[in-house]
Protein backbone atom coordinates (compact mmCIF):
# COMPACT_ATOMS: atom_id res chain seq x y z
CA UNK A 1 0.00 0.00 0.00
CA UNK A 2 1.33 3.38 -0.92
CA UNK A 3 0.31 7.00 -0.61
CA UNK A 4 -2.88 7.59 1.33
CA UNK A 5 -4.31 4.05 1.18
CA UNK A 6 -3.12 3.15 4.67
CA UNK A 7 -1.75 5.42 7.39
CA UNK A 8 1.05 4.50 9.78
CA UNK A 9 0.74 7.24 12.38
CA UNK A 10 3.35 7.74 15.11
CA UNK A 11 2.49 9.56 18.33
CA UNK A 12 5.75 9.01 20.26
CA UNK A 13 6.47 12.72 20.59
CA UNK A 14 3.10 13.43 22.17
CA UNK A 15 1.42 10.38 23.71
CA UNK A 16 4.64 8.40 24.11
CA UNK A 17 6.36 11.24 25.96
CA UNK A 18 3.76 10.97 28.73
CA UNK A 19 5.57 7.84 29.96
CA UNK A 20 6.77 8.07 33.54
CA UNK A 21 10.45 9.05 33.60
CA UNK A 22 10.58 9.99 29.91
CA UNK A 23 11.33 13.67 29.34
CA UNK A 24 12.20 14.84 25.84
CA UNK A 25 13.79 18.22 25.10
CA UNK A 26 12.96 20.04 21.87
CA UNK A 27 16.31 18.87 20.44
CA UNK A 28 15.47 15.27 21.45
CA UNK A 29 12.10 15.48 19.72
CA UNK A 30 13.73 16.68 16.50
CA UNK A 31 16.19 13.75 16.58
CA UNK A 32 13.46 11.17 17.27
CA UNK A 33 11.34 12.61 14.44
CA UNK A 34 14.23 12.12 12.00
CA UNK A 35 14.62 8.49 13.08
CA UNK A 36 10.91 7.84 12.61
CA UNK A 37 11.04 9.48 9.19
CA UNK A 38 13.90 7.13 8.26
CA UNK A 39 11.57 4.22 9.09
CA UNK A 40 9.06 5.58 6.59
CA UNK A 41 6.04 6.26 8.81
CA UNK A 42 3.37 8.38 7.18
CA UNK A 43 2.62 10.83 10.00
CA UNK A 44 4.53 12.07 13.04
CA UNK A 45 2.48 13.74 15.73
CA UNK A 46 4.76 16.46 17.06
CA UNK A 47 2.83 17.57 20.12
CA UNK A 48 0.29 20.14 21.26
CA UNK A 49 1.28 23.65 20.13
CA UNK A 50 -0.23 26.34 22.29
CA UNK A 51 -0.75 24.00 25.24
CA UNK A 52 2.88 24.06 26.40
CA UNK A 53 5.95 26.13 25.44
CA UNK A 54 8.10 23.11 24.53
CA UNK A 55 5.69 21.89 21.85
CA UNK A 56 5.19 25.42 20.51
CA UNK A 57 8.97 25.75 20.22
CA UNK A 58 9.21 22.33 18.54
CA UNK A 59 6.84 23.34 15.74
CA UNK A 60 8.66 26.66 15.31
CA UNK A 61 12.04 24.93 14.94
CA UNK A 62 10.60 22.09 12.84
CA UNK A 63 9.80 24.56 10.03
CA UNK A 64 13.49 25.18 9.37
CA UNK A 65 15.28 22.22 11.01
CA UNK A 66 13.13 19.22 10.14
CA UNK A 67 13.44 18.12 6.53
CA UNK A 68 11.10 15.13 6.47
CA UNK A 69 11.39 12.90 3.40
CA UNK A 70 8.54 10.46 4.08
CA UNK A 71 6.37 11.65 6.97
CA UNK A 72 4.05 14.59 7.42
CA UNK A 73 4.22 16.48 10.69
CA UNK A 74 0.93 16.57 12.57
CA UNK A 75 -0.18 19.03 15.25
CA UNK A 76 -2.35 17.74 18.08
CA UNK A 77 -5.00 19.71 19.93
CA UNK A 78 -8.54 19.77 21.29
CA UNK A 79 -11.82 20.91 19.85
CA UNK A 80 -12.81 24.48 20.74
CA UNK A 81 -14.03 25.34 24.21
CA UNK A 82 -17.73 25.30 24.96
CA UNK A 83 -19.48 28.55 24.13
CA UNK A 84 -16.63 29.95 22.01
CA UNK A 85 -16.39 30.02 18.22
CA UNK A 86 -13.53 27.95 16.81
CA UNK A 87 -12.22 31.02 14.96
CA UNK A 88 -11.90 32.86 18.29
CA UNK A 89 -10.37 30.05 20.40
CA UNK A 90 -6.63 30.70 21.11
CA UNK A 91 -5.75 26.99 21.18
CA UNK A 92 -7.42 26.43 17.82
CA UNK A 93 -5.43 29.43 16.55
CA UNK A 94 -2.21 27.75 17.73
CA UNK A 95 -3.09 24.69 15.63
CA UNK A 96 -3.91 26.89 12.67
CA UNK A 97 -0.59 28.72 12.95
CA UNK A 98 1.58 25.70 13.76
CA UNK A 99 2.73 25.25 10.18
CA UNK A 100 1.50 21.64 10.21
CA UNK A 101 -0.50 20.60 7.17
CA UNK A 102 -2.37 18.00 9.25
CA UNK A 103 -4.14 18.56 12.56
CA UNK A 104 -5.36 15.79 14.85
CA UNK A 105 -8.17 16.91 17.14
CA UNK A 106 -9.09 15.06 20.29
CA UNK A 107 -12.83 15.05 21.00
CA UNK A 108 -15.05 13.51 23.63
CA UNK A 109 -17.20 10.58 22.48
CA UNK A 110 -18.20 9.31 25.93
CA UNK A 111 -21.31 11.02 27.29
CA UNK A 112 -20.18 11.02 30.93
CA UNK A 113 -16.85 12.62 29.99
CA UNK A 114 -18.73 15.36 28.15
CA UNK A 115 -20.88 16.13 31.17
CA UNK A 116 -18.29 15.62 33.92
CA UNK A 117 -14.98 16.68 32.29
CA UNK A 118 -16.12 19.30 29.78
CA UNK A 119 -19.11 20.31 31.92
CA UNK A 120 -21.24 20.99 28.90
CA UNK A 121 -24.19 19.40 27.12
CA UNK A 122 -24.06 16.52 24.70
CA UNK A 123 -25.40 18.82 21.95
CA UNK A 124 -22.73 21.47 22.58
CA UNK A 125 -19.98 18.81 22.39
CA UNK A 126 -21.21 17.80 18.93
CA UNK A 127 -21.23 21.46 17.94
CA UNK A 128 -17.65 21.82 19.21
CA UNK A 129 -16.59 18.90 16.99
CA UNK A 130 -18.48 20.20 13.95
CA UNK A 131 -17.29 23.81 14.31
CA UNK A 132 -13.59 23.02 14.94
CA UNK A 133 -13.26 20.45 12.15
CA UNK A 134 -15.02 22.63 9.58
CA UNK A 135 -13.05 25.74 10.61
CA UNK A 136 -9.63 24.07 10.22
CA UNK A 137 -10.71 22.46 6.95
CA UNK A 138 -11.74 25.89 5.66
CA UNK A 139 -8.29 27.19 6.64
CA UNK A 140 -6.71 24.56 4.36
CA UNK A 141 -5.58 22.01 6.92
CA UNK A 142 -6.31 18.30 6.77
CA UNK A 143 -8.08 17.08 9.91
CA UNK A 144 -7.98 13.74 11.70
CA UNK A 145 -10.09 13.24 14.81
CA UNK A 146 -9.25 11.11 17.85
CA UNK A 147 -12.52 9.96 19.42
CA UNK A 148 -11.32 9.76 23.02
CA UNK A 149 -12.68 6.97 25.27
CA UNK A 150 -14.67 5.79 22.26
CA UNK A 151 -15.06 2.12 23.20
CA UNK A 152 -16.06 2.87 26.79
CA UNK A 153 -18.43 5.52 25.45
CA UNK A 154 -19.88 3.02 22.99
CA UNK A 155 -20.67 0.63 25.84
CA UNK A 156 -22.27 3.40 27.90
CA UNK A 157 -24.22 5.19 25.15
CA UNK A 158 -23.80 3.58 21.75
CA UNK A 159 -25.98 6.07 19.87
CA UNK A 160 -24.07 9.11 21.16
CA UNK A 161 -20.60 7.64 20.51
CA UNK A 162 -21.59 6.85 16.92
CA UNK A 163 -23.13 10.32 16.51
CA UNK A 164 -19.82 11.92 17.56
CA UNK A 165 -18.04 9.90 14.85
CA UNK A 166 -20.67 10.74 12.24
CA UNK A 167 -20.53 14.48 13.12
CA UNK A 168 -16.74 14.60 12.69
CA UNK A 169 -16.87 12.84 9.32
CA UNK A 170 -19.67 15.05 8.00
CA UNK A 171 -17.75 18.17 9.07
CA UNK A 172 -14.77 17.09 6.96
CA UNK A 173 -12.52 14.92 9.14
CA UNK A 174 -10.57 12.57 6.84
CA UNK A 175 -10.13 9.94 9.55
CA UNK A 176 -11.84 9.24 12.84
CA UNK A 177 -9.48 7.27 15.08
CA UNK A 178 -11.33 5.21 17.67
CA UNK A 179 -9.40 5.40 20.94
CA UNK A 180 -9.20 2.66 23.55
CA UNK A 181 -7.99 5.32 25.95
CA UNK A 182 -8.18 3.20 29.10
CA UNK A 183 -6.67 0.20 27.32
CA UNK A 184 -9.25 -2.28 28.58
CA UNK A 185 -10.63 -3.74 25.34
CA UNK A 186 -10.08 -7.28 24.04
CA UNK A 187 -9.54 -8.00 20.33
CA UNK A 188 -12.80 -9.81 19.50
CA UNK A 189 -15.14 -7.24 21.03
CA UNK A 190 -13.09 -4.34 19.67
CA UNK A 191 -13.19 -5.78 16.14
CA UNK A 192 -16.99 -6.02 16.25
CA UNK A 193 -17.29 -2.34 17.15
CA UNK A 194 -14.77 -1.23 14.52
CA UNK A 195 -16.61 -3.23 11.88
CA UNK A 196 -19.85 -1.45 12.80
CA UNK A 197 -18.26 2.01 12.52
CA UNK A 198 -16.65 1.14 9.18
CA UNK A 199 -20.16 0.25 8.02
CA UNK A 200 -21.19 3.89 8.53
CA UNK A 201 -19.01 4.83 5.56
CA UNK A 202 -16.46 6.60 7.76
CA UNK A 203 -12.70 6.17 7.34
CA UNK A 204 -11.69 4.56 10.63
CA UNK A 205 -8.40 4.66 12.52
CA UNK A 206 -7.35 2.90 15.71
CA UNK A 207 -5.47 4.16 18.78
CA UNK A 208 -4.85 1.58 21.53
CA UNK A 209 -3.32 1.64 24.99
CA UNK A 210 -1.82 -1.49 26.51
CA UNK A 211 -3.40 -1.69 29.96
CA UNK A 212 -4.81 -5.15 29.22
CA UNK A 213 -1.70 -6.23 27.29
CA UNK A 214 -3.68 -6.21 24.03
CA UNK A 215 -2.70 -2.93 22.35
CA UNK A 216 -0.91 -4.58 19.42
CA UNK A 217 -3.50 -7.36 19.10
CA UNK A 218 -6.31 -4.82 19.25
CA UNK A 219 -4.63 -2.72 16.55
CA UNK A 220 -4.31 -5.75 14.28
CA UNK A 221 -7.93 -6.76 14.94
CA UNK A 222 -9.06 -3.23 14.05
CA UNK A 223 -7.16 -3.33 10.75
CA UNK A 224 -8.68 -6.73 9.98
CA UNK A 225 -12.11 -5.19 10.67
CA UNK A 226 -11.52 -2.36 8.22
CA UNK A 227 -9.44 0.37 9.91
CA UNK A 228 -6.99 1.97 7.47
CA UNK A 229 -5.14 4.22 9.91
CA UNK A 230 -3.17 2.81 12.85
CA UNK A 231 -1.52 4.80 15.63
CA UNK A 232 1.25 3.74 18.00
CA UNK A 233 4.47 4.72 19.72
CA UNK A 234 8.10 3.72 19.23
CA UNK A 235 9.05 0.91 21.63
CA UNK A 236 5.52 0.95 23.09
CA UNK A 237 6.14 4.16 25.05
CA UNK A 238 3.21 5.86 26.77
CA UNK A 239 1.68 6.52 30.16
CA UNK A 240 0.67 3.68 32.49
CA UNK A 241 1.29 0.45 30.50
CA UNK A 242 2.13 2.30 27.29
CA UNK A 243 0.65 2.49 23.80
CA UNK A 244 0.60 0.00 20.96
CA UNK A 245 4.23 -0.64 20.00
CA UNK A 246 4.43 0.77 16.49
CA UNK A 247 7.45 -1.37 15.58
CA UNK A 248 5.56 -4.56 16.45
CA UNK A 249 2.47 -3.36 14.57
CA UNK A 250 4.51 -2.57 11.45
CA UNK A 251 6.36 -5.89 11.64
CA UNK A 252 3.13 -7.85 11.98
CA UNK A 253 1.20 -6.02 9.27
CA UNK A 254 4.05 -6.14 6.77
CA UNK A 255 5.55 -9.56 7.43
CA UNK A 256 2.43 -11.46 8.52
CA UNK A 257 -0.36 -9.74 6.62
CA UNK A 258 1.64 -8.86 3.50
CA UNK A 259 0.84 -5.14 3.67
CA UNK A 260 3.36 -2.90 1.92
CA UNK A 261 3.76 -0.18 4.57
CA UNK A 262 7.46 0.69 4.30
CA UNK A 263 10.19 -0.41 1.91
CA UNK A 264 12.20 -3.56 2.63
CA UNK A 265 15.25 -1.37 3.21
CA UNK A 266 13.37 0.75 5.75
CA UNK A 267 12.05 -2.34 7.53
CA UNK A 268 15.62 -3.60 7.67
CA UNK A 269 16.53 -0.48 9.67
CA UNK A 270 13.83 -1.01 12.29
CA UNK A 271 16.05 -2.60 14.95
CA UNK A 272 18.68 0.13 14.59
CA UNK A 273 16.01 2.83 14.80
CA UNK A 274 14.38 1.26 17.86
CA UNK A 275 17.70 1.28 19.71
CA UNK A 276 18.60 4.77 18.45
CA UNK A 277 15.32 6.11 19.84
CA UNK A 278 16.08 4.37 23.16
CA UNK A 279 19.40 6.20 23.32
CA UNK A 280 17.69 9.56 22.84
CA UNK A 281 14.93 8.86 25.37
CA UNK A 282 17.43 7.35 27.81
CA UNK A 283 15.02 4.46 28.40
CA UNK A 284 16.76 1.08 28.33
CA UNK A 285 15.53 -0.90 25.31
CA UNK A 286 13.34 -3.89 26.16
CA UNK A 287 15.49 -6.92 25.42
CA UNK A 288 12.41 -9.12 24.84
CA UNK A 289 10.62 -6.63 22.61
CA UNK A 290 9.27 -8.46 19.52
CA UNK A 291 11.24 -8.09 16.29
CA UNK A 292 13.75 -5.48 17.55
CA UNK A 293 14.72 -6.69 21.04
CA UNK A 294 18.21 -7.98 21.73
CA UNK A 295 16.70 -11.31 22.82
CA UNK A 296 14.06 -11.50 20.07
CA UNK A 297 16.08 -14.14 18.19
CA UNK A 298 18.30 -15.44 21.01
CA UNK A 299 18.39 -19.20 21.58
CA UNK A 300 19.49 -20.76 24.82
CA UNK A 301 18.01 -24.22 25.36
CA UNK A 302 19.91 -27.10 23.84
CA UNK A 303 16.78 -28.48 22.13
CA UNK A 304 16.19 -25.17 20.36
CA UNK A 305 19.83 -24.90 19.34
CA UNK A 306 19.86 -28.40 17.87
CA UNK A 307 16.87 -27.52 15.69
CA UNK A 308 18.30 -24.13 14.72
CA UNK A 309 21.51 -25.81 13.65
CA UNK A 310 19.51 -27.90 11.17
CA UNK A 311 17.21 -25.10 10.01
CA UNK A 312 16.94 -21.68 11.73
CA UNK A 313 13.31 -21.37 10.62
CA UNK A 314 12.33 -24.22 12.96
CA UNK A 315 12.52 -21.91 15.99
CA UNK A 316 12.28 -18.45 14.38
CA UNK A 317 9.07 -16.97 13.04
CA UNK A 318 10.91 -14.72 10.54
CA UNK A 319 14.41 -14.15 9.21
CA UNK A 320 15.86 -11.67 11.77
CA UNK A 321 17.67 -9.76 9.02
CA UNK A 322 14.29 -8.62 7.63
CA UNK A 323 14.04 -6.20 10.56
CA UNK A 324 17.77 -5.61 10.95
CA UNK A 325 18.18 -7.97 13.91
CA UNK A 326 20.44 -11.02 14.37
CA UNK A 327 20.11 -14.55 15.62
CA UNK A 328 22.16 -15.03 18.79
CA UNK A 329 23.23 -18.20 20.52
CA UNK A 330 23.32 -17.96 24.30
CA UNK A 331 25.80 -20.16 26.06
CA UNK A 332 24.69 -21.37 29.46
CA UNK A 333 24.33 -24.48 31.59
CA UNK A 334 21.18 -25.21 29.54
CA UNK A 335 23.24 -25.27 26.37
CA UNK A 336 23.98 -28.47 24.57
CA UNK A 337 26.63 -29.28 22.04
CA UNK A 338 24.68 -27.63 19.19
CA UNK A 339 24.49 -24.31 21.08
CA UNK A 340 28.23 -24.25 21.62
CA UNK A 341 29.00 -25.27 18.03
CA UNK A 342 26.79 -22.51 16.67
CA UNK A 343 28.20 -19.94 19.09
CA UNK A 344 31.71 -20.99 18.16
CA UNK A 345 30.89 -20.63 14.47
CA UNK A 346 29.43 -17.18 15.18
CA UNK A 347 32.78 -16.22 16.76
CA UNK A 348 34.81 -17.83 13.98
CA UNK A 349 35.87 -21.09 15.64
CA UNK A 350 35.49 -24.67 14.42
CA UNK A 351 34.09 -26.82 17.22
CA UNK A 352 33.44 -29.98 15.24
CA UNK A 353 34.32 -33.39 16.58
CA UNK A 354 34.89 -33.71 20.31
CA UNK A 355 35.90 -30.06 20.80
CA UNK A 356 32.37 -28.89 21.53
CA UNK A 357 31.84 -31.45 24.30
CA UNK A 358 34.90 -30.22 26.20
CA UNK A 359 33.67 -26.64 25.99
CA UNK A 360 30.12 -27.62 27.05
CA UNK A 361 31.51 -29.49 30.06
CA UNK A 362 33.66 -26.50 31.03
CA UNK A 363 30.74 -24.05 30.70
CA UNK A 364 28.50 -26.23 32.88
CA UNK A 365 31.26 -26.62 35.46
CA UNK A 366 31.84 -22.86 35.67
CA UNK A 367 28.15 -21.96 35.70
CA UNK A 368 27.63 -24.31 38.64
CA UNK A 369 30.01 -22.03 40.59
CA UNK A 370 28.20 -18.81 39.61
CA UNK A 371 29.50 -17.82 36.17
CA UNK A 372 27.19 -16.78 33.36
CA UNK A 373 28.23 -16.37 29.74
CA UNK A 374 24.97 -15.11 28.24
CA UNK A 375 26.05 -11.49 28.68
CA UNK A 376 29.79 -12.20 28.59
CA UNK A 377 30.67 -13.10 25.00
CA UNK A 378 34.25 -11.97 25.45
CA UNK A 379 34.81 -14.21 28.47
CA UNK A 380 33.32 -17.11 26.51
CA UNK A 381 35.64 -16.46 23.57
CA UNK A 382 38.66 -16.43 25.91
CA UNK A 383 37.44 -19.71 27.39
CA UNK A 384 37.07 -21.14 23.87
CA UNK A 385 40.61 -20.15 22.95
CA UNK A 386 41.98 -21.71 26.11
CA UNK A 387 40.08 -24.97 25.57
CA UNK A 388 41.13 -25.21 21.92
CA UNK A 389 44.81 -24.32 22.41
CA UNK A 390 45.42 -25.50 25.95
CA UNK A 391 46.98 -22.11 26.69
CA UNK A 392 45.41 -19.29 28.70
CA UNK A 393 45.38 -16.08 26.68
CA UNK A 394 47.66 -13.56 28.40
CA UNK A 395 49.33 -10.30 27.38
CA UNK A 396 50.58 -9.67 30.91
CA UNK A 397 51.20 -11.60 34.14
CA UNK A 398 49.84 -10.14 37.35
CA UNK A 399 52.20 -10.22 40.30
CA UNK A 400 49.81 -8.53 42.72
CA UNK A 401 47.20 -5.80 43.09
CA UNK A 402 45.62 -3.92 45.94
CA UNK A 403 42.97 -1.27 46.36
CA UNK A 404 42.23 0.93 49.37
CA UNK A 405 39.48 3.39 50.23
CA UNK A 406 40.28 6.43 52.35
CA UNK A 407 37.75 8.61 54.12
CA UNK A 408 39.22 12.05 54.65
CA UNK A 409 38.47 14.51 57.49
CA UNK A 410 36.30 16.64 55.20
CA UNK A 411 34.03 13.65 54.57
CA UNK A 412 35.25 13.02 51.01
CA UNK A 413 36.18 9.53 49.83
CA UNK A 414 39.08 8.62 47.58
CA UNK A 415 40.21 5.22 46.31
CA UNK A 416 43.75 4.31 45.38
CA UNK A 417 44.97 1.12 43.68
CA UNK A 418 48.39 -0.29 42.92
CA UNK A 419 49.11 -3.05 40.42
CA UNK A 420 52.35 -4.95 39.88
CA UNK A 421 52.64 -6.93 36.66
CA UNK A 422 55.00 -8.22 33.96
CA UNK A 423 54.49 -7.41 30.26
CA UNK A 424 56.82 -7.62 27.26
CA UNK A 425 59.74 -8.53 29.52
CA UNK A 426 59.24 -5.58 31.88
CA UNK A 427 58.17 -5.45 35.53
CA UNK A 428 55.74 -2.57 35.90
CA UNK A 429 54.32 -0.94 39.03
CA UNK A 430 51.54 1.61 38.59
CA UNK A 431 49.18 3.47 40.88
CA UNK A 432 45.80 4.94 40.00
CA UNK A 433 43.06 6.84 41.77
CA UNK A 434 39.32 6.66 41.20
CA UNK A 435 35.90 7.31 42.65
CA UNK A 436 35.77 3.76 43.98
CA UNK A 437 38.10 0.78 44.37
CA UNK A 438 37.15 -0.79 41.03
CA UNK A 439 37.55 2.50 39.15
CA UNK A 440 40.95 2.95 40.80
CA UNK A 441 42.03 -0.57 39.77
CA UNK A 442 40.85 0.09 36.21
CA UNK A 443 42.89 3.31 36.04
CA UNK A 444 45.98 1.67 37.55
CA UNK A 445 45.82 -1.20 35.02
CA UNK A 446 45.50 1.24 32.12
CA UNK A 447 48.44 3.31 33.41
CA UNK A 448 50.56 0.17 33.75
CA UNK A 449 49.87 -1.07 30.21
CA UNK A 450 49.15 2.16 28.33
CA UNK A 451 52.75 2.79 27.18
CA UNK A 452 53.13 -0.75 25.81
CA UNK A 453 49.61 -1.00 24.37
CA UNK A 454 48.41 2.46 23.23
CA UNK A 455 45.14 0.92 21.92
CA UNK A 456 43.93 0.77 25.53
CA UNK A 457 43.37 4.53 25.37
CA UNK A 458 40.17 3.76 23.43
CA UNK A 459 38.93 1.25 26.00
CA UNK A 460 35.88 2.42 27.93
CA UNK A 461 33.82 0.70 30.62
CA UNK A 462 30.20 1.38 29.74
CA UNK A 463 28.35 -0.74 32.31
CA UNK A 464 29.06 -2.51 35.59
CA UNK A 465 26.70 -4.93 37.34
CA UNK A 466 27.10 -6.79 40.62
CA UNK A 467 24.96 -9.67 41.83
CA UNK A 468 25.16 -11.51 45.12
CA UNK A 469 24.66 -15.16 44.27
CA UNK A 470 21.97 -17.35 45.82
CA UNK A 471 22.71 -19.26 48.95
CA UNK A 472 25.59 -17.01 50.01
CA UNK A 473 26.11 -15.32 53.37
CA UNK A 474 25.97 -11.57 53.94
CA UNK A 475 28.97 -9.41 53.16
CA UNK A 476 31.26 -12.39 52.46
CA UNK A 477 28.84 -13.75 49.85
CA UNK A 478 30.05 -15.14 46.55
CA UNK A 479 29.70 -12.36 44.02
CA UNK A 480 29.35 -12.14 40.25
CA UNK A 481 30.45 -9.05 38.35
CA UNK A 482 29.54 -8.33 34.74
CA UNK A 483 31.40 -5.57 32.91
CA UNK A 484 30.45 -4.13 29.51
CA UNK A 485 33.33 -2.53 27.61
CA UNK A 486 33.70 -0.70 24.30
CA UNK A 487 36.48 0.67 22.08
CA UNK A 488 34.47 2.83 19.68
CA UNK A 489 34.03 -0.02 17.20
CA UNK A 490 32.67 -2.93 19.22
CA UNK A 491 31.20 -3.73 22.63
CA UNK A 492 31.87 -6.83 24.68
CA UNK A 493 31.03 -8.33 28.06
CA UNK A 494 33.24 -10.07 30.61
CA UNK A 495 32.42 -11.85 33.86
CA UNK A 496 34.21 -12.44 37.14
CA UNK A 497 33.12 -14.59 40.09
CA UNK A 498 34.83 -14.54 43.48
CA UNK A 499 34.01 -14.44 47.18
CA UNK A 500 35.14 -10.81 47.17
CA UNK A 501 33.46 -8.15 44.98
CA UNK A 502 36.78 -6.41 44.27
CA UNK A 503 38.43 -9.68 43.24
CA UNK A 504 35.48 -10.53 40.96
CA UNK A 505 35.72 -7.05 39.45
CA UNK A 506 39.45 -7.44 38.84
CA UNK A 507 38.87 -10.74 37.03
CA UNK A 508 36.28 -9.12 34.71
CA UNK A 509 38.56 -6.10 34.18
CA UNK A 510 41.55 -8.29 33.33
CA UNK A 511 39.52 -10.23 30.75
CA UNK A 512 38.12 -7.00 29.27
CA UNK A 513 41.65 -5.70 28.67
CA UNK A 514 42.84 -9.07 27.31
CA UNK A 515 39.96 -9.22 24.83
CA UNK A 516 40.64 -5.63 23.74
CA UNK A 517 44.28 -6.45 23.01
CA UNK A 518 43.44 -9.69 21.18
CA UNK A 519 41.15 -7.83 18.80
CA UNK A 520 43.70 -5.06 18.39
CA UNK A 521 45.95 -7.70 16.81
CA UNK A 522 48.34 -8.52 19.66
CA UNK A 523 49.30 -12.17 19.98
CA UNK A 524 48.77 -13.56 23.45
CA UNK A 525 51.08 -15.86 25.27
Amino acid sequence: MHGDDFHVYDTTLRDGSQQEGLNLSVADKLVVARHLDDLGVGFIEGGWPGANPKDTEFFRRARTELDLRHARLTAFGATRRAGVKAADDPQVAALRESGASVVTLVAKSHDRHVELALRTTLEENLAMIRDTVSHLRAEGQRVFLDAEHFFDGYKANRAYALEAVRTAAEAGADVVALCDTNGGMLPDELADVVNEVVGLGVRVGIHCHDDSGCAVANSLAAVKAGATHVQGCANGYGERSGNANLFTVIGNLQLKRGMDLVSDAQLGEMTRIAHAVSEVTNVAPGSQQPYVGLSAFAHKAGLHASAVKVDPDLYQHIDPSAVGNDMRMLVSSMAGRASVELKGRELGYDLSGDKAKAVVDKVKELESTGYTFEAADASFELLLREELTGVRQRHFEVESWRSIVERRPDGSMVSEATVKLHAKGERIIATGEGNGPVNALDNALRIALGRLYPELARLELVDYKVRILEGAHGTDARTRVLIESADGEREWGTVGVEDNVIAASWQALEEAVTYCLLHAGYEAG
